[in-house]
């Protein structure tokens, strides 16, 4: 990892970054295609896993389980479900699945190119009746990635899944499309967090430090490298905390180090009590946490929303620059690793309802009352 380093997407940011249940069940019952891509639900009496926007007859919550990826929920012994072909969310085919038949078809032809030799944004275009620039527009606004950084995205992924399969460095560089050992090497902080050599070992030297500490809204996990703060999250208790750790960061090595860290849970109890105003570049939390360029801007726009406020995705993404962007900046919020350091419960759905909070939507109502009563004294 890098701080402030990007990693691009390819559809989605397809990631073991779970929900908490209730926020998933939530997201099930209101058919929220934000959620799309975070996490995958299945239903034990039909056999099936599906999208959180599956238009299927809703199901039962004691029938339900959530997954972080399609090979979760297949490991788990559940299909496709054939009606909203949850698979074609990581191939970017499905338009049922909030993209615009476009950006889907873009996103097919590219995925089915060549990987050396990968058509041009022009000539995609053109098979999908929009000018390039009209495209890209369509990418940014659905996807929150430019054509160009969503191809680089899917050569990551290729490679890191070539490497995960047990192929050499070497195959698995000139497999991705890659022309030379040296680009990987170059770049390795962004493609994989590490080495490719490290990543083919199942993350063997990546040293991840963590800490639990009380707070009013129940414990926090804090988890830092050498570098930053890698994630913040809060829960109930500590397993279920040290598990959703495991599960973002299954190649590293984790450490519980209270001592170590004790500055670091301060800096983000302040934030989480207001004694100190939420920043990206504050010098006492530096973060060491991959997103891509337009998902930086949303964050940092989160910061910005005084507290106690909110803002819809919509009014965010204006406020970037972006305004056709709201859908991709919901999927920026639901990606936040660093709860309160990057405070998405202040972001809301378009009627300012509060929506899904990957820590609970109970907790986000909290949070945002403290904030308001604390700006009223």
């Amino acid at each position: 990892m890098t701080q402030h380093s990007l990693a691009f997407p390819a559809v989605a940011l397809v990631t073991s970054l779970l929900p908490d249940p209730e926020t998933c069940w939530d997201a099930v019952q209101r058919r929220d295609r934000v959620y799309n891509g975070r996490f995958w639900f299945s239903v034990k009496t039909t056999g099936v896993y599906c999208l959180p926007s599956c238009a299927a007859r809703p199901p039962l919550r004691r029938n339900v389980d959530f997954h972080a990826s399609p090979e979760a929920a297949e490991a788990a012994g559940f299909r496709a479900c054939k009606r909203c072909k949850p698979r074609d969310w990581v191939l970017g085919k499905g338009t049922d699945l909030g993209l615009s038949r476009p950006v889907a078809r873009a996103c097919a032809l590219f995925e089915a190119a060549d990987a050396d030799t990968p058509p041009s944004l022009a000539e995609v275009a053109r098979q999908v009746g929009l000018s390039s620039g009209a495209l890209g527009k369509r990418f940014l606004a659905e996807l929150g990635v430019n054509p160009r950084d969503w191809l680089i995205a899917r050569k990551r992924e290729r490679f890191r899944n070539a490497l995960r399969g047990g192929a050499s460095v070497a195959d698995a560089l000139y497999g991705a499309g890659y022309g030379s050992p040296s680009r990987v090497y170059e770049n390795s902080d962004k493609a994989l967090g590490m080495t490719p050599a490290t990543y083919a070992r199942g993350g063997a030297g990546a040293h991840i430090d963590y800490t639990m500490a009380d707070s009013e809204y129940g414990r926090v996990l804090v988890a830092a490298t050498q570098k930053g703060i890698a994630a913040v999250f809060l829960g109930d208790d500590d397993r279920s905390l040290e598990k959703s750790l495991k599960q973002d960061f299954p190649a590293a090595v984790l450490q519980r180090n209270d001592a170590g860290l004790g500055p670091r849970v301060k800096a983000v109890l302040s934030r989480l009590y207001g004694r100190k105003p939420t920043a990206l570049d504050a010098p006492d939390v530096p973060l060491d946490i991959v997103g891509t360029a337009f998902q930086w801007k949303v964050w940092k726009a989160l910061t910005e929303i005084p507290a106690g406020e909110t803002r819809t995705y919509g009014e965010i993404a204006r406020s970037i620059g972006e305004p056709k962007a709201a859908r991709a900046v919901g999927r920026a919020c639901a990606t936040n690793q660093a709860a309160l350091v990057i405070p998405c419960h202040r972001a809301v759905g378009s009627s300012g309802a509060l929506t899904g909070y990957r820590w609970g939507v109970a907790r986000k109502e909290r949070l945002l009352a403290e904030e308001r009563r604390r700006s009223s004294r």
